[in-house]
């Protein structure tokens, strides 16, 4: 499975072209769980080698569990340089999620050691920071280091969800990791929201909201009666 990306998919030429212009340490970046309706944002750095030999590393949305599990792996193995990091749901809610998954960039790019001097990062843009920056659009599907990012991100979040699953299994988080599915919101509206619910999101906000009418109208009911 190692060998050149695949035609069509990911390569090295954004990484190529920042070469040309000097940098050196070029770090891809990429976050997975910007959706789902619980759980952190995940974010990842990567830096691969030159001439790097990964196969079949693409968008991690349009690779399988396995097929992801596989290419971790050997993402890690090449690797010259990995960060992680991420935001968590009270963040999330408190920031807004664009804000946490700036965050949790961040603090993948601050793991980096020594750190990057160049970024290509997957649409989003990080003010402030002091490193050069190119931002592309779907560019987990045309660089080879931002979807590295995006697969690492993707198992590590997955993995954090599994977790999760065994600490809330009447969720069942195992299965849609937090996304607004339907066998979720079925989950969510029989049981309410747990600590790992967004709360700034729909329809957990409105979940709440509902929760706290019917509260208040049975208290009011209560002193009524009396």
């Amino acid at each position: 499975m190692i060998g050149e990306g695949m035609c069509g998919g990911p390569n090295e030429e954004f990484e190529r072209a920042a070469r040309l212009c000097g940098y050196r340490r070029i770090a891809g970046i990429d976050e997975a769980g910007r959706g789902p309706l619980a759980g952190p944002v995940v974010a990842a750095a990567v830096v691969l080698p030159t001439r790097c030999r990964l196969s079949g590393v693409d968008d991690s949305k349009q690779l399988s569990e396995g097929q992801r599990d596989r290419l971790y792996a050997a993402i890690v193995e090449q690797a010259v340089g990995m960060g992680i990091g991420s935001a968590d749901v009270g963040e999330i809610d408190r920031l807004n999620i664009l804000e946490a998954t700036r965050l949790a960039m961040r603090r993948a790019i601050d793991q980096l050691a020594p750190p990057p001097d160049y970024l290509l990062i997957d649409a989003v843009t990080l003010p402030g920071i002091r490193i050069s920056v190119r931002p592309i659009i779907k560019g987990d599907s045309l660089s080879l280091s931002i979807a590295a990012a995006s697969i690492i991100a993707k198992v590590t979040r997955d993995r954090l969800m599994a977790k999760y699953h065994a600490m809330f299994p009447e969720y069942d988080f195992l299965s849609h990791k937090g996304y607004g599915t339907t066998g979720h919101l079925q989950r969510l509206a029989r049981h309410g929201p747990c600590s790992i619910h967004r709360r700034t999101f729909m329809p957990v906000q409105d979940m709440i909201v509902a929760a706290k009418r019917k509260s208040h109208r049975r208290m009011l009911s209560t002193l009524f009666e009396q």
